[in-house]
């Protein structure tokens, strides 16, 4: 299984792959690493890929995915703003154990999901990923909001926007 992302930072839109130890699932907590002292969290939808694909274009997207799921991407931003500066890879501040919070999966049809909030729309991150790699049924594809990433406290508690509410709880320790 591989976790492609979609990142919005400082105007652009990255991609990053993470490992699947990077998943936190039914309502486990996060806990922050001891190794940051400025954790911030970019809500995000998760999409799960239900077939096979390579070079897919964007108006046949919508073939390639059957739910999606509200989630919570963490980030030390200290680790950041270093690799940031010195050139270096993502990695350490993106991609730790335990970054991405993924809520319950519902049908991808689910009306009130609206793709102008996305860094970049469901097709295009479909559309874009298939051009580099072939996606497999049971890969995550994960895509941030334009907004600025928020800060996340000990004892705080996350959950999804207004079109999946009830569908991701994530305690902060």
């Amino acid at each position: 299984m591989k976790i492609i992302g979609f990142t919005y930072y400082e105007g652009s839109v990255e991609m990053v792959l993470k490992g699947d130890s990077c998943l936190l699932v039914n309502k486990k907590p996060f806990f922050t690493p001891d190794w940051s002292n400025d954790m911030r969290m970019s809500r995000c939808i998760v999409l799960r890929v239900s077939r096979l694909g390579k070079c897919i274009a964007a108006k046949f997207a919508d073939r390639y995915y059957d739910a999606v799921a509200p989630g919570a991407d963490f980030c030390a931003y200290d680790k950041l703003s270093k690799a940031k500066l010195s050139g270096s890879s993502w990695t350490q501040a993106t991609c730790f154990d335990y970054s991405l919070a993924v809520g319950e999966w519902i049908d991808s049809r689910t009306p009130g999901i609206d793709d102008s909030e996305w860094a970049i729309s469901i097709r295009e991150a479909i559309a874009a990923t298939s051009q580099i790699m072939t996606i497999r049924q049971g890969d995550l594809i994960y895509i941030h909001t334009k907004n600025a990433p928020e800060a996340v406290q000990r004892d705080e508690i996350i959950s999804g926007p207004a079109w999946a509410e009830d569908k991701l709880y994530c305690k902060i320790k």
